[in-house]
């Protein structure tokens, strides 16, 4: 059986952009994921999503409450080995480097991060590039790609050094409905092989559909 592995507690986040103005994105929220558990987290433009994955990605820390990751408060955690070993990313707006080839692009996280030897690198990129569909597109440079094939490369670049948990950020927001359909197809089948904690930010029903479980947010509260 799944054990809990994700554990949000009573969290808060609070913007005041100005001393006139208060925004309250994230309103006591409660969330509770299992290890290897896919999930998405649906709701309307302003109701929490973007904030909530921008703090469980490491990237906003001022923020109330407790975020438990496999035992351990995330603020205990240290920031650069938080991001780089336990979250990988995968953003709508690819972010692919235009002067690295397909190849180079997914093993840029290796450069800043986990150090495998030459063996584990090239059966590890190897593997993704089989599971993404990539195998004859090494060579490729991000302009010579689909939109769904530079998807593709971006998925194998969070990939690459064996995160916990995969955030994956709108990851069809850039894709026609049939292209975003396949790219779901991929990420579950990944979940299933990586047994890699997902959590899909999606405003598209039929994307979150294709989830374990979704979690609605509603004005900065899960409902």
């Amino acid at each position: 059986m799944k054990n809990k592995y994700i554990e949000i507690k009573n969290l808060e986040r609070v913007y005041q952009p100005s001393s006139k103005v208060k925004v309250d994105a994230l309103r006591g929220l409660n969330i509770s994921i299992k290890e290897g558990e896919m999930v998405s987290v649906v709701g309307s433009s302003g109701s929490g999503k973007s904030t909530l994955l921008n703090i469980l990605g490491g990237l906003d820390w001022d923020y109330r409450g407790e975020i438990i990751v496999d035992g351990k408060d995330i603020r205990e955690y240290d920031e650069n080995y938080y991001r780089r070993y336990i979250v990988g990313t995968i953003f709508q707006t690819f972010y692919l480097i235009p002067t690295l080839n397909v190849e180079e692009n997914i093993l840029l996280p290796l450069k800043f991060g986990k150090k495998m030897s030459k063996k584990e690198t090239h059966e590890r990129l190897e593997k993704l590039l089989d599971a993404v569909g990539l195998a004859d597109r090494r060579d490729h440079m991000p302009k010579e790609l689909s939109g769904g094939q530079a998807q593709r490369v971006a998925i194998a670049r969070a990939l690459i050094d064996q995160p916990k948990i995969v955030l994956a950020d709108e990851p069809t927001g850039n894709l026609d409905s049939k292209t975003g359909a396949q790219i779901l197809d991929l990420l579950n089948k990944l979940n299933k092989e990586e047994k890699t904690t997902m959590i899909v930010v999606t405003h598209d029903m039929k994307i979150a559909d294709k989830t374990e479980r979704k979690i609605k947010l509603v004005d900065g509260r899960n409902v």
